[in-house]
């Protein structure tokens, strides 16, 4: 029985995500189902696309994601099935897929047309239930769907490079639960433009002049802990996903504060990268 997993903003107080739960278990009860987040900020298609990126590729072939993201049905926002890599993934076509296949070319785009067989006013609850279902059982996408080329695309979240290759301008696409804010610049963009020159990282009155691996390494652990800085370092760094950081050493949004709220950035905010 393959995984299903879900990813929606229905927060956890509400009734929402248990009631797909529900669904899923009385379509099949052997069904094994794995939250991603219910979490996500309220329509915030590239946050979700983020988490969704990072995760899928932890899940075996055959993994089906149901994203409850923005996704009523309406004549501009229709649903779509994409087979990517051996997985599925269940969402409207309202650009969130365009940040997951940047890279990756899909294996099989539907644009899903069983609306008119089922009577729904909570999509995710009915429609993508029933897709999710079907290829869990062994069916295939052209059944539920008609085959597309094109999907819809996010516009306005790629990093610009200066035209003297001098600078990268990106910008703010994701704060996370510790406060970290994660750009749309990757690792690999800025060793191709950068080619090993010095650089300055600058993100409103904060300034970088070097890129760590992990967040401990922005630490002397040769000074003695008692006399050295910890507390509200700051650290740009590439993340486990590839994305430039920057981050506040052991930071807490609620206490000591964030690279969010203590660099005023938030989502879309511009961070530059300037070289020598």
């Amino acid at each position: 029985m393959p995984i299903l997993t879900l990813t929606t903003d229905f927060g956890l107080k509400d009734h929402f995500a248990g009631a797909v739960k529900g669904a899923i278990y009385s379509e099949m009860a052997d069904a094994r189902i794995v939250d991603i987040s219910h979490n996500v900020s309220p329509f915030h298609i590239t946050e979700a696309a983020y988490i969704i990126q990072n995760a899928y590729k932890n899940f075996p072939p055959g993994t089906i994601h149901i994203i409850g993201i923005d996704s009523e049905q309406n004549p501009e926002n229709k649903h779509i099935a994409v087979k990517l890599e051996g997985q599925y993934f269940i969402c409207a076509n309202n650009g969130i897929m365009s940040m997951i296949t940047k890279t990756i070319n899909p294996e099989e785009v539907v644009e899903i047309n069983i609306h008119d067989r089922i009577k729904t006013n909570f999509t995710e609850l009915d429609v993508f239930v029933q897709v999710a279902c079907h290829i869990a059982r062994g069916g295939t996408l052209g059944v539920i769907g008609k085959p597309i080329k094109e999907i819809k695309e996010i516009t306005g979240i790629m990093p610009v490079i200066n035209s003297d290759q001098k600078g990268i301008i990106g910008n703010v696409i994701y704060v996370d639960n510790y406060g970290n804010v994660i750009t749309n610049i990757t690792k690999r963009l800025f060793e191709d433009v950068g080619k090993g020159r010095k650089f300055t990282v600058q993100a409103r009155r904060a300034m970088f002049k070097k890129i760590h691996q992990h967040y401990s390494d922005a630490i002397n652990f040769e000074i003695e802990k008692s006399k050295r800085e910890e507390d509200g370092k700051k650290i740009a760094l590439f993340n486990s996903s590839g994305y430039l950081e920057l981050a506040i050493y052991k930071s807490n949004p609620s206490t000591v504060g964030s690279a969010s709220t203590l660099f005023g950035l938030d989502y879309r905010d511009a961070v530059s990268i300037t070289f020598e």
